[in-house]
């Protein structure tokens, strides 16, 4: 699977359901993580990012709208494709109602389950442009130089502090867990803890504050991470 694979999380108790969600979207290049509880998907999805959850609503520990509506209540954008064999008008307003982009009733065709998947990630390619065209100004990484600007300027950042904000950037309006960013900067092997993300973080908001002294764009999500919210 390339490495810039669109990432699925696919949140359903049905095996053979899952096995032939898994087969049909993965034969056409999207990554999919499969979990057959409410408290793995938790998990999975705190540990890094994804573009699109399918999440089944009755489920053994709970209900997948509930999760979902606590998805948005913590400002989660991941499009939501709900899976369920409730297929009543009410059941399907409840689920858009309570944050869901899209309702498909099992059973399903493989087909219109990919083409459903594709619409929604093509929304989301369609969303994210315009949510950081505004804010490139003001906040912006520039790779090849290894270097952050607040409005031009250079930030005077350490190593981790510049991988650490380019990774919240690439999250940003999403909830990263602190053993995602530790991975992700300090690698596997590191013997830092989460105690070493909780100090590069109070640093890097410090010099973040002195060029947007009006706007604290990372927020601490108790027992869960971090999110950055870019600025406008």
């Amino acid at each position: 699977m390339p490495a810039n694979a669109p990432q699925v999380l696919l949140l359903e108790d049905d095996p053979a359901i899952a096995r032939t969600i898994c087969y049909a979207l993965e034969r056409e290049g999207i990554a999919v993580t499969h979990s057959l509880l409410i408290a793995d998907a938790r998990r999975q999805w705190g540990s890094r990012p994804f573009d699109v959850l399918l999440m089944d609503v009755g489920l053994p520990d709970g209900n997948g709208l509930d999760w979902c509506r606590e998805l948005r209540s913590a400002g989660s954008i991941a499009p939501v494709l709900v899976l369920s064999a409730r297929g009543e008008e009410m059941d399907k307003v409840l689920g858009l109602e309570l944050g869901a982009d899209d309702y498909l009733t099992k059973p399903f065709s493989p087909r219109e389950l990919l083409a459903r998947t594709r619409a929604l990630l093509r929304r989301l390619r369609q969303f994210q442009p315009a949510a950081q065209a505004q804010p490139a100004a003001a906040l912006q990484i520039d790779e090849q130089g290894q270097r952050a600007l607040v409005h031009a300027k250079t930030l005077d950042l350490t190593r981790r502090e510049y991988q650490l904000l380019q990774c919240l950037m690439q999250g940003a309006g999403r909830i990263l867990s602190r053993e995602h960013l530790l991975e992700q900067i300090w690698g596997l092997d590191s013997e830092s803890t989460d105690r070493t993300v909780d100090t590069h973080i109070k640093t890097l908001r410090a010099k973040l504050r002195e060029h947007l002294p009006d706007r604290e764009i990372i927020a601490t999500h108790r027992g869960l991470g971090y999110s950055l919210s870019l600025p406008v």
